[in-house]
């Protein structure tokens, strides 16, 4: 398998295909680079070349005990991009893989970036705090935990099939592919690093980062979102950011970019472009 050795000696994996401009995703929390499939045979088909990797602990990447945080992340795809020598590249990431790009961004330099893309993501900080009172209770997160350390397998089937794709709305027509796919990917990566993660998702503040990041930067987030709630994510982040695009839909889940691929995927394709 592709991989390479981080300076901590922790092997990542990845996939590196086509050729011409380079499109970096970053995926979402407990999933894998296969999450990225409807966006990997897009883009490879309309001449870019195109990279994910899994995240440390997560998928085909070694499930190290330690380093779950978002800076060994962002240092982690730092490695990925300086390993395959990437410049003029646009870095894509949905959810937990959102924040992994504004801390990559902000901690490594945006000068082998072009632009960025957020999906459904977490910045700037999920957990409510003092300074976000319109967060979620940390006994939500510390809830997360608690499921993935007594009963990960269960929990991550209740999840695929309720809120991560709207699944539980009224008339909503669940893929049981879909589904299993998404339990098939979480059951693959580590315990100890979907339960830290949990931390590094919910409680990492990326508010500063935002301010500082100059390169174009596209917000997408389904207005239905259940799991990252559209007004103190997207909406905040998009204010945040000095050069930002703000794309909501009404309607779409958290997981819209395997849902609505067809509509994600036009609208990444337009910005990439513009």
């Amino acid at each position: 398998m592709p991989v390479i050795t981080t300076s901590d000696g922790v092997d990542i994996y990845y996939k590196d295909w086509g050729s011409g401009q380079p499109i970096v995703f970053s995926h979402g929390w407990p999933l894998s680079s296969d999450d990225w499939d409807a966006q990997l045979m897009f883009f490879v088909s309309h001449g870019f070349r195109v990279i994910a990797h899994d995240r440390r602990g997560h998928g085909r990447s070694a499930q190290v005990a330690d380093g779950h945080d978002m800076d060994h992340y962002a240092d982690d795809l730092a490695a990925v991009v300086t390993h395959l020598d990437l410049s003029d590249a646009v870095h894509v990431g949905h959810s937990t893989g959102g924040g992994e790009v504004v801390r990559y961004l902000s901690r490594h330099g945006q000068d082998r970036a072009a632009k960025a893309v957020l999906i459904s993501a977490v910045p700037p900080i999920m957990v409510k705090t003092a300074d976000n009172p319109g967060g979620l209770d940390k006994s939500v997160f510390d809830d997360i935990q608690q499921q993935v350390a007594t009963r990960r397998s269960d929990f991550f089937r209740i999840f695929a099939e309720g809120p991560f794709y709207g699944y539980n709305r009224p008339g909503a027509q669940p893929s049981e592919g879909v589904i299993a796919n998404w339990w098939r990917q979480g059951m693959a990566g580590g315990v100890k690093a979907h339960y830290d993660g949990v931390v590094a998702f919910s409680q990492t503040d990326f508010t500063e980062e935002l301010t500082k990041i100059t390169i174009p930067v596209l917000v997408l987030h389904g207005e239905d979102d259940q799991v990252v709630p559209i007004q103190d994510s997207a909406i905040r982040s998009a204010e945040l950011l000095p050069n930002s695009t703000l794309k909501t839909y009404p309607g779409f889940p958290h997981g819209m970019p395997t849902t609505e691929a067809a509509t994600i995927n036009a609208d990444l394709l337009a910005f990439i472009r513009s």
